[in-house]
């Protein structure tokens, strides 16, 4: 059994969402708004009232794959979702709809970043990211179209961890002069010893199967001072998943940042040297702990000649990430002015080298 729970508003009953320009649940109907957790205590008063109005038990109806899917409260419509959906909207009515189910028990997030940002900022965004690409074909910013501008909640490990190192690099100092006759180079080798402890809190790590963890982390940095305790509220009008990847298989993953973070420090403590590699050494951790959250995340996709081009941004800082089709002709005829240019600056280096007439 599943329950669908559609929040309504309190005063004509439409369907409300969250509202990230103002930060609060907002009716599209009468535009009124609410604080979250106000409108969390009014639901919770109607659904001890009439369980039956706000959330449907309803089998769910077994689709292709991992399709699933459910009845929509407002028009009973039939909602589609696959295994880890969790938030969604009825392809009739339009209506927001909230699975609690899929966020019960270990699936829980403890934490949510509300969205900041709205479909606006993402569409401009995209323009942005045009601007200045000389190699983008002259006719994607025209000809291209946004198929898909989607909001989603992805889920998130957000692990902490103590972190102790000791390591040995070889470092190098490179000593040069002259005299009348002769330049002269020194190479002098070292072999420094590092050793230090670090506190980690919060290193993200995707928990959704359906992201790429590149774009994922490219869309790093969150600011954390934003996080919410979680309630669903915080999902209406939005799509959200449930993880589909745990903590114990992203935890390699998370060592290796973490690993690549406490080298980079440790090897920012060789000041005055000039190259610096490690040879060997230990990093350990302890006191391994790992949170759920969900993360704001617009993605979009564009077509262009009947390929899609996929994009997302940060919902709440606008970091915008994505890639672009490459005009073969522009860089051609880049190269070709690129050459150009050297060898001319080559012949004209040359003359003057030559004393040319």
């Amino acid at each position: 059994m599943a329950g669908v729970l559609e929040y309504k508003c309190p005063s004509c009953g439409g369907g409300i969402h969250f509202d990230s320009a103002s930060q609060k649940m907002k009716c599209p109907f009468c535009e009124t708004e609410f604080d979250a957790e106000a409108l969390r205590q009014f639901n919770a008063v109607t659904e001890e009232r009439a369980p039956e109005e706000a959330a449907w038990d309803v089998t769910e109806t077994p689709w292709q794959g991992d399709l699933r899917g459910y009845c929509c409260p407002s028009c009973s419509g039939e909602l589609i979702g696959d295994a880890t959906t969790a938030a969604t909207r009825c392809p009739y009515c339009g209506n927001p709809a909230v699975l609690p189910a899929q966020l019960s028990g270990v699936y829980r997030p403890d934490y949510v970043l509300p969205f900041k940002l709205d479909k606006q900022a993402a569409v401009k965004a995209f323009g942005e990211n045009l601007k200045g690409k000389k190699l983008l074909p002259k006719l994607f910013s025209s000809n291209s179209t946004l198929e898909e501008i989607t909001a989603v909640y992805v889920p998130f490990w957000l692990f902490d961890c103590d972190v102790c190192a000791d390591a040995a690099y070889r470092a190098t100092k490179v000593h040069t002069w002259s005299d009348t006759r002769y330049d002269y180079t020194r190479t002098d080798h070292y072999q420094l010893r590092r050793a230090g402890e670090a506190m980690f809190g919060g290193v993200p790590c995707d928990g959704s199967k359906k992201m790429d963890d590149a774009y994922m982390e490219a869309l790093e940095p969150y600011d954390y001072k934003d996080l919410k305790p979680f309630e669903m509220t915080w999902l209406s009008g939005y799509l959200a998943d449930k993880y589909d990847v745990s903590a114990q298989e992203n935890q390699e993953r998370m060592q290796n940042r973490v690993s690549n973070s406490m080298d980079q420090a440790l090897q920012g403590t060789a000041m005055g040297y000039g190259a610096c590699a490690r040879e060997n050494g230990n990093i350990w951790m302890r006191q391994l702990r790992a949170r759920q959250a969900l993360m704001p995340v617009w993605t979009l996709n564009a077509k262009y000649k009947d390929k899609l081009y996929r994009f997302a941004m940060n919902g709440q800082t606008g970091k915008f990430v994505g890639e672009l089709p490459l005009d073969k002709g522009r860089m051609f005829t880049w190269f070709l002015g690129l050459f150009g240019g050297l060898t001319a600056i080559a012949g004209i280096l040359s003359l003057l080298i030559g004393g040319g007439a």
